[in-house]
């Protein structure tokens, strides 16, 4: 029979590998449970989580209640819309949020500059939590950045009931050189509070997936926002100088914790 210090270095051996399986994955593992169910504590989480993504895509957007009056009087943001007139239809019709109505076209004319180097669109997506959390921390980043790098900027503003296929319209509207759409995904279990951010080197009209690159994950225990906006920037200095994006354009990255200078870039085959 084993002794009990063979007993007691098993249950250490288990709890560090249970510690760092932890480590590397939010997703519930060896929760463990009480005949047939979970533990207590465990469902209440799960139904608290699922409560929140639920929340996250069925609300809607409200600039000065998920931004503050401040952070919008400071970045001079205004919304407009897609061609989806409500969230429902925003969820039924996804090819309506991915160009802007006639008003939004009219504004954005008379509102924003036409050609700048970048121009930062705001989308609620399917998250406004997560863009609430996020974009006030990554926004002033990205702008800090382009300027170091002597880009013209766009003035930013936040499409509701956005798709990611609205950069075509934001492309062919302001012809900008790079769009860097940043938008709630879709909640999961593990936090609703995810946002993405798309790029693409001049967008237009025909523009799919392949023509843009992504970086996903932006949250607390994902990507950070630092390294976010470092990617983000990277991506956009190499769209500039190859003038293209998506499946040209590729990202390597560094080994964990490596982030002096960012992940480096190559152009596709």
């Amino acid at each position: 029979m084993p002794s009990d210090n063979d007993l007691s270095q098993k249950n250490a051996d288990w709890q560090q590998l249970e510690n760092r399986i932890r480590q590397q994955t939010p997703a519930r593992l060896m929760e463990g449970r009480t005949g047939a169910s979970y533990h207590t504590s465990t469902q209440l989480q799960l139904r608290l989580d699922h409560a929140a993504a639920r929340d996250a895509v069925q609300s809607e957007l409200d600039l000065i209640a998920n931004f503050g009056q401040e952070f919008v009087e400071r970045w001079r943001i205004f919304e407009v819309s897609s061609n989806a007139t409500s969230k429902p239809e925003y969820l039924l019709r996804p090819d309506l949020g991915r160009s802007l109505n006639d008003a939004a076209r009219s504004e954005l004319t008379e509102q924003c500059s036409h050609s700048p180097v970048l121009q930062i669109v705001i989308g609620d997506g399917l998250s406004i939590k997560a863009v609430s959390t996020q974009v006030p921390g990554l926004l002033p980043l990205l702008f800090a950045g382009a300027s170091e790098r002597g880009w013209s900027l766009g003035r930013p503003f936040v499409v509701r009931h956005c798709r990611v296929g609205i950069m075509n319209d934001v492309g062919e509207l302001l012809t900008p050189s790079a769009v860097v759409l940043l938008i709630g995904e879709r909640p999961g279990m593990a936090t609703a509070e995810s946002l993405s951010a798309y790029l693409a080197y001049s967008p237009r009209q025909g523009h799919t997936d392949a023509n843009r690159n992504l970086i996903s994950n932006i949250h607390q225990n994902g990507v950070q926002l630092p390294e976010a906006a470092s990617r983000i920037l990277n991506f956009v200095d190499a769209m500039l100088k190859s003038q293209s994006s998506g499946v040209n354009l590729k990202e390597e990255l560094q080994a964990p914790g490596h982030i002096p200078g960012g992940p480096q870039l190559k152009e596709g085959l």
